[in-house]
């Protein structure tokens, strides 16, 4: 067993950031599509379920970012008194 005794903070940030984003995406265009279908009321639903494609991913890959900063950080003082997750690696 190896274990993961620090994580990169930026190296988390980023991938979380990029993976959030996806997501953004997916739930802005389900929204969008939503949209389309008057579940919003009127023309302003309409701008808001296309604009919801753009918005969605900025925001959401800004809070995965954001929260994979912190997540790492606090990883890696815990794993300092604790120690790191135990992964078992082939090759």
């Amino acid at each position: 067993m190896q274990k993961v005794k620090r994580i990169g903070v930026l190296s988390l940030a980023k991938i979380l950031g990029l993976l959030y984003a996806v997501l953004g995406l997916i739930f802005g265009a389900l929204f969008a599509v939503l949209s389309l279908f008057g579940f919003n009321a009127g023309e302003t639903g309409l701008f808001f379920g296309t604009a919801s494609i753009i918005i969605f991913p900025i925001l959401y890959g800004i809070m995965g970012f954001i929260g994979g900063a912190i997540s790492a950080f606090f990883y890696n003082l815990v794993a300092k008194w604790i120690g790191g997750i135990e992964v078992e690696i082939t090759k």
